[in-house]
């Protein structure tokens, strides 16, 4: 049994890691048909997207075993020290940190640069399951679920700071691990209603809405008046007013913040998501012609290389948060479902070991890991197809990026790593 300890491949899900590698290196063939040219067309030209990406890929080796270098206990240990050192790199981006496309999300390094925020959400990750698997730690407290939202939330407001929206989103993905280990369902249900209200505020105006949510809430309260008389008023008129009053604050505040505060390429995104505007030539180009792209593979694609609209570079950035576009006119409707499929199987993967972990650190980590890949890959897809509005997030291991790549390995081999060690008392 020591010497298995000290053997950093013993245990290993190789099954998880096969599925990793096989998304890295499918993604790649799409980073390198969606970027290649007739003038540079070397496998090995490092100045290009795909030879850049290469290197990370192999970077990624070196990284792989250095996280299974350090055993699970290091992690649980050194998991809030983690989650410190990664909010102290957010903070210092505002001061040292590199604009890109009107963001302060980088970290330059002369010809290489760092997101800190790829690595962020491992580290929140770990600290979210660090707290959540104290056995002093009861989370049906208030003061306690206040506690995990602040540690969620609170990195995801830094980003959303730099300005990264898309980035910061990704953090909503953590309320299907609370809710895991109890949180109650009314949280979430409580999100779908914000998101409904915002959406419909967003379409009909906040005058309209706010007038039909009053006249739904009257005729509720009066009904339940009705039925319980004197006693209903006695004791729930405050809730009522309460209600009233909530609701006419996040209308109108919604209503107000889209109108003055959002930007107006954020909101012409929402209007084209929605139908209120048609802009295929302007803020909705890239989406239009990801769509096109897409539709034009077909059910079986028009093969590696083929792709005219990908050759062609009509999509814009198709390396990195459009990949997909890649995937479906190449590789056509079989080709994007199987990716989809994979990364099914990877998620469900994850959840099953998770939920054979004794240790509930590496349970709970587990279930952060893959609410993050769900939550980046029905995004990202979605984006994709012109499901939802275009909000920069990359697909997990085929995206165009060192610090997408290098985050989501970390990401995933150190819940390789917990697993692998789920047997041992350390």
């Amino acid at each position: 049994m020591r010497q298995e300890r000290n053997n950093i491949f013993a245990g290993i899900d190789w099954l998880l890691v096969l599925l990793y590698a096989v998304l890295v290196g499918f993604g790649w063939l799409n980073i390198y048909a969606a970027s290649v040219t007739e003038e540079n067309n070397q496998i090995f030209d490092f100045s290009t997207k795909y030879g850049k990406q290469l290197i990370w890929i192999v970077l990624c080796i070196p990284l792989i075993i250095g996280v299974l270098f350090f055993n699970s206990k290091f992690y649980e240990r050194y998991a809030p020290l983690f989650y410190v050192l990664s909010l102290i790199s957010l903070v210092l981006l505002f001061p040292l940190g590199k604009e890109i496309n009107g963001a302060k999300s980088w970290f330059n390094f002369g010809a290489m640069s760092l997101q800190p925020s790829e690595f962020v959400k491992a580290f929140t990750a770990l600290a979210i399951a660090k707290l959540l698997s104290d056995r002093q730690y009861n989370f049906k407290l208030i003061k306690n679920q206040i506690k995990s939202f602040i540690i969620v939330f609170f990195p995801a407001f830094l980003i959303f700071l730099q300005p990264d929206a898309g980035s910061a989103l990704i953090y909503v993905s953590f309320f299907f691990v609370l809710h895991r280990e109890g949180l109650t369902l009314n949280y979430i249900l409580l999100g779908a209603v914000i998101i409904a209200l915002s959406l419909l505020t967003i379409y009909f105006s906040f005058k309209i809405v706010l007038l039909s949510a009053f006249l739904l809430l009257t005729v509720l309260s009066i009904y339940l008046i009705y039925k319980g008389g004197k006693r209903f008023i006695r004791f729930n008129w405050y809730k009522v007013l309460g209600t009233y009053l909530v609701l006419g604050i996040f209308i109108f505040g919604t209503g107000y913040i889209y109108e003055n505060v959002l930007p107006s390429h954020q909101k012409d995104r929402f209007d084209i998501l929605l139908g209120k505007k048609i802009d295929n030539k302007g803020i909705g180009y890239n989406s239009y012609q990801s769509e096109l792209t897409i539709s034009s593979g077909g059910v079986y694609g028009k093969g590696f290389l083929k792709g005219n609209l990908t050759q062609g570079d009509f999509v814009p950035e198709q390396h990195t948060d459009y990949i997909f576009s890649t995937v479906g006119e190449e590789w056509g409707f079989i080709g994007s479902s199987l990716v989809i499929i994979i990364f099914m199987l990877l998620m469900f993967r994850i959840i099953y070991q998770a939920e054979t972990h004794t240790n509930k650190f590496g349970r709970i980590y587990g279930y952060g890991l893959a609410s993050i890949l769900y939550f980046h890959v029905i995004v990202n897809i979605g984006m994709v197809i012109g499901l939802l509005p275009t909000v920069g997030i990359p697909l997990p291991f085929f995206s165009y990026g060192g610090s997408s790549l290098w985050g989501f390995t970390i990401l995933l081999f150190i819940f390789i790593r917990l697993d692998a060690h789920k047997n041992y008392d350390f």
